[in-house]
Formats: C-alpha cells, sequence, structure tokens
C-alpha cells in the first residue's frame, strides 16, 4: 500500500549515499502527492543524482528539492539538467555546495534554455531568479549585489540573460564571479541585445576574465555602461579592454 497524503520529506543528514537515493528515486517516479523533499548532507554522488535525475523526468508532483551538500559532480549535474529539460513541475532546486564545477554548472545552464518551470536555483548560497533572468517574468533591472555569488553562479546567469530581450540592468557587484564566470557572461553578452548596463565590479576578475569581457565588447552593440573596478585585470586586462574601444 502506498502513502498517498505526505507532502514533505525530510532526510538530511542521514548517510542514504547513491544506494539510498536510487530507492528514493524509484519512489518518486509512482508516488503523485509528494511537493517537497530534502536530501542534504546524505553523500549522495553522480550515481545518485542518475537515479534522482530519473525520477524527474516522469515525476508529476514534485516541486521542490533539495540536494545541497552533497558530493554530484559535473556527470550528476548533466543528468539533472536532462531531467529538467522534460520536467513541468519542478520550481525550486538547492544544489549548492556540491562538486559541479564549471561543465556542471554549463549542463544546468543549457538546461535552463528548455525548462519553462524553475523559479529558483540555489547553486552557492543565494537562489537565482531564473525567471526574471531569462525574461519570461519581465524586469529591466535585477540586483545580485553582495550575495556571495561564484562562478557557478555566473555561468548560469549568463546562460540566462542570452537571449533575455527585456532585462536593461544587472547588478553582480561585490561577488566572486572571477574568471570563468566573467568568459561566459562575455559570450552571453554577444548574444544579447538589450542589456545596457552591468555592474561586475569586485568580483575577482584577472586578466583572462577581462580578455572574454574584451573580445564581447567588440561584437556587443548595446551595452552602454560596464563598471569593472576593484577587480584584478591589471595592465593586461586594461590591454584587452582598450583594443576593444578603438
Amino acid at each position: 500500500k502506498s502513502n498517498m497524503v505526505l507532502t514533505t520529506l525530510i532526510l538530511g543528514r542521514n548517510q542514504i549515499g547513491d544506494e539510498g537515493a536510487q530507492r528514493i528515486g524509484e519512489a518518486l517516479k509512482k508516488n503523485p502527492v509528494l511537493i517537497s523533499l530534502s536530501l542534504m548532507y546524505n553523500e549522495i554522488g553522480d550515481e545518485g543524482a542518475q537515479h534522482i535525475g530519473e525520477a524527474l523526468k516522469t515525476n508529476k508532483a514534485l516541486t521542490s528539492l533539495n540536494l545541497m551538500f552533497n558530493a554530484i559532480g559535473a556527470e550528476g549535474a548533466q543528468h539533472i539538467g536532462e531531467a529538467l529539460k522534460s520536467n513541468m513541475v519542478l520550481t525550486t532546486l538547492m544544489l549548492q555546495w556540491n562538486l559541479l564545477g564549471e561543465k556542471g554548472a554549463q549542463h544546468i545552464g543549457e538546461a535552463l534554455k528548455i525548462n519553462k518551470m524553475l523559479t529558483s536555483l540555489d547553486l552557492d548560497g543565494h537562489a537565482l531568479p531564473i525567471l526574471e533572468l531569462k525574461g519570461v517574468s519581465a524586469v529591466k533591472t535585477i540586483e545580485l549585489q553582495r550575495k556571495g555569488l561564484t562562478h557557478l553562479s555566473g555561468i548560469v546567469i549568463a546562460s540566462c540573460i542570452s537571449s533575455n530581450l527585456v532585462l536593461k540592468s544587472l547588478n553582480l557587484n561585490y561577488n566572486e564571479i572571477g574568471n570563468e564566470g566573467a568568459q561566459h557572461i562575455g559570450e552571453a553578452l554577444k548574444i544579447n541585445e538589450a542589456l545596457t548596463t552591468l555592474n561586475l565590479g569586485y568580483n575577482r576578475i584577472g586578466p583572462e576574465g577581462a580578455k572574454h569581457i574584451g573580445e564581447a565588447l567588440k561584437i556587443n552593440t548595446v551595452l552602454t555602461k560596464l563598471d569593472l573596478s576593484h577587480n584584478e585585470i591589471g595592465d593586461e586586462g586594461a590591454q584587452h579592454i582598450g583594443e576593444a574601444l578603438k
């Protein structure tokens, strides 16, 4: 007999691992009522994430999933990303403090170009407003300063804003976007046709990040204000920006 009344299940800090995640995944494929599931601090790796991902492809009830503080890497993120491409119910996903890396964040970011339902995604301690970043919820200004965002969020932000046609101003001041995040934001700026103001001050961006931003400025035709103050671009980075201004 299956439980048809439980809507919230919290299993944090139980060391369920990949095998336990497999069992939970099998249950999620059939359960029609559970809407919130927390599996934080459970030593779940890529294999466990694969089982959870497979379940998300068919589950029609779960709206909130907490996988923070596990051991999910790029491969696991790929499985979850594939699930997000077809999942039509999940609105909140917490993946902070895993082992996603640049590739993992890219998998999630690419999935969000297709996913229509996710509204909140946390990769490093602060939930990103996904619908606003994608332009589905039309806002002209997004303030994300001092949120502790790392390159992981930077990658997802870049993926979301690349096709946003309504966002005019994005403030990412005082975060930890770094060179990797700046690289992906640069790629987004080559495509974006609406953003006019971007604040990347205090983000530990070095010469390599400045290079990618500079390359974007050679192509971008709409950005009118860019703040790169208090970074670490140095002479080499300044040269890259200068080349874009010639």
